[in-house]
Order: structure tokens, then C-alpha cells, then sequence
């Protein structure tokens, strides 16, 4: 198996190293001939989602990925690739991908100093969640399945071959995620 990394911006090594443990393959995704290297899969990661978009389309990459995502890539955008997954946002005007049925606010807990830790259930599983200047989903459609909920916000979602998280599981030593992410792929083979 081998996993594309957004890697214009953000934490995206972190996702290779995560990667890396579990035995998976990856390449970087810096230009749009990247595009064209076979994967199984696709990591949006964490960091500036406006830096990410504006890149995306300065880079000509965007109507690329939007159309490998629409026929079945499996993706998987933690943070800022939940807002750029995102079909509107709630504080914010710009779409990018806009392919998932979700309304995500953007730095919904506040600035940087508002980032936190915490323990709580991803599909029904206890792990650790680190949020920083995360957003939430405020609303969803209905063929999104919610897979965490943290203080009454959702905050981990799965539409069919996206799964967005608004916290970085590949800052902690916890590759329950990774796995989940993992298993999708499989079962869309």
C-alpha cells in the first residue's frame, strides 16, 4: 500500500513517520506531476488551510485532486484538510475542495494559546487527541457519519471515501486512526 502526503504546507511529516511505523509506503505531493505516481491513498494534513489552498491552486493541483477524490480516492484530511474537505465553512467564505457534506468552523477553540490535549472516543475506541487551533463540524449531511464527538462537538467524520479528524492523530504514539484511514482503503479495493 502507498500513501500520498499533501506536502505543500503543514505537518506532513508526521503522517510519514506515523506511516512509516505502521509499514506503509509514502511519497511526498509537491508539484502536480506528483499526482500522477500510483496510490492506494491521500493525507491531507494539518497546517494554514488558506496557505494549503492557495497553494493548491498556484500550483494548478487542485482541480486534480478534487477529481481523484470524486472518483473514489480514499482521503484522509486532519485539521486544516478537514477545511479544505469541507463543502462551506462557517466563519469563512473560501471553499477548496468542498467535497465533503460538512460546514466546518475554523479555529473554533481559539488561538494558539486555546490548543489542548485530551482523551476521549474515536469510533468507539479511547485515544489521545491533540487540538491545535482546531475547527469542529457545526453542521453535516446525512450520509456523513460522525466517529467523535469531544464537549459536544463533532470533531472526527467519515463520508463515504473521506474521513476528516479536527485533531492530529499523528501527534501522538496512537496509530488507531492511521489504522481506521488504513482499513478504508482496504475495503474500497
Amino acid at each position: 500500500m502507498t500513501i500520498g502526503i499533501l506536502a505543500v504546507q503543514g505537518a506532513f511529516i508526521e503522517h510519514h513517520h506515523m506511516l512509516k511505523r505502521m509499514g506503509v509506503d509514502t511519497f511526498d505531493i509537491r508539484q502536480k506531476k506528483d499526482l500522477c505516481r500510483p496510490m492506494d491513498g491521500l493525507i491531507l494534513p494539518g497546517g494554514e488551510s488558506t496557505t494549503m489552498g492557495k497553494l493548491l491552486r498556484d500550483l494548478d493541483m487542485l482541480d486534480d485532486l478534487k477529481k481523484m477524490i470524486q472518483k473514489g480516492l480514499p482521503v484522509f484530511g486532519t485539521c486544516a484538510g478537514m477545511i479544505l474537505l469541507a463543502e462551506s465553512l462557517e466563519n469563512d467564505s473560501t471553499i477548496h475542495l468542498g467535497l465533503m457534506h460538512i460546514t466546518v468552523k475554523r479555529n473554533a477553540y481559539g488561538r494558539q494559546l486555546s490548543s489542548f490535549m485530551t482523551v476521549d472516543l474515536f469510533d468507539q475506541h479511547m485515544i489521545p487527541m491533540t487540538f491545535i487551533r482546531a475547527p469542529y463540524i457545526s453542521r453535516k449531511g446525512d450520509s456523513v457519519h460522525i466517529l467523535s464527538t469531544v464537549s459536544e462537538k463533532w470533531v472526527a467524520a467519515r463520508e463515504n471515501n473521506m474521513l476528516a479528524t479536527a485533531f492530529h492523530p499523528e501527534l501522538t504514539e496512537d496509530t488507531s486512526v492511521h489504522a481506521y484511514f488504513l482499513e478504508m482503503i482496504s475495503s474500497s479495493r
